[in-house]
């Protein structure tokens, strides 16, 4: 079975683009076939895994219908890549048609059967494209930092997701909300991990219990076209991920075929 899983929160500067590219990577490392999806415009899990966005096929050709996704996915080190570009922010105003929330998931049946794990990174909006990786999406994992702002962006998704479950996707689950340069140091930090609770209460789901530590390198990292765990292995974030990786195999447990 392919687990699909979505990285979301409305507000950007959270870590999702990062989350996204340490489970590409992590999962790869652990011998997983994974497929990394950039539904942003801005293009960032490509570019932070290496790829020259601008100069190759992406999700807009495919979501056109000018390209099979087959010959748009990227072979890289670090697993498959389905890469995004600028031409893919006008989204909201192309696709149009009846039925447009499916034309992920519609793709993705396609060729889903090659991979364990399919991870999906997306825009800091609640429009189309974020809608339709919902749909496609087994699982979601929300990050956020410890910040008030980063907060209300995750209540915002609640009626999102419950749209979503409605409309389009009943089994749809949140797998956990993820605190990001989180620091114990900090009383902002424990008095969010505490109302981030009380908001995954409401959504059904749970803090996970790791808490990616700041560090330059997470930051550096994108730089060198390449993710945390390979460019700093031994930093503070790169061990957190890791461990945020093996979390998700054991929930999220896929069968070879």
């Amino acid at each position: 079975m392919t687990r699909i899983i979505t990285i979301t929160n409305q507000k950007g500067g959270v870590g999702k683009t990062t989350t996204a590219a340490a489970l590409v990577c992590g999962l790869s490392q652990r011998n997983a076939r994974v497929l990394g999806v950039d539904l942003d415009p801005q293009g960032s899990l490509g570019f932070s895994l290496g790829l020259d966005i601008e100069n190759c096929d992406t999700m807009y050709e495919v979501l056109k219908g000018q390209a099979p996704i087959e010959d748009v996915i990227v072979s890289t080190p670090y697993g498959d890549l389905l890469p995004s570009n600028i031409l893919l922010s006008a989204a909201e105003l192309e696709f149009n048609r009846t039925g447009r929330e499916f034309m992920l998931r519609e793709h993705l049946r396609k060729i889903q059967h090659n991979y364990d794990y399919i991870i999906i990174d997306t825009p800091p909006a609640l429009n189309v494209l974020t809608v339709n990786a919902y749909v496609a999406a087994d699982s979601l994992i929300i990050p956020m930092v410890p910040e008030i702002l980063s907060l209300l962006g995750v209540t915002q998704i609640k009626e999102t997701i419950e749209t979503v479950r409605k409309c389009y996707n009943e089994e749809l689950e949140v797998l956990g909300i993820l605190l990001n340069k989180f620091s114990k140091r900090f009383t902002l930090s424990q008095e969010v991990q505490e109302m981030a609770e009380q908001v995954a209460q409401q959504l059904g789901t749970h803090v996970f219990p790791t808490k990616i530590r700041s560090g330059v390198p997470a930051a550096a990292a994108p730089a060198h076209g390449e993710s945390v765990l390979t460019f700093a292995p031994e930093s503070g974030p790169a061990v957190d991920y890791q461990q945020l990786v093996n979390h998700i195999m054991y929930i999220c447990p896929t069968e070879r075929r």
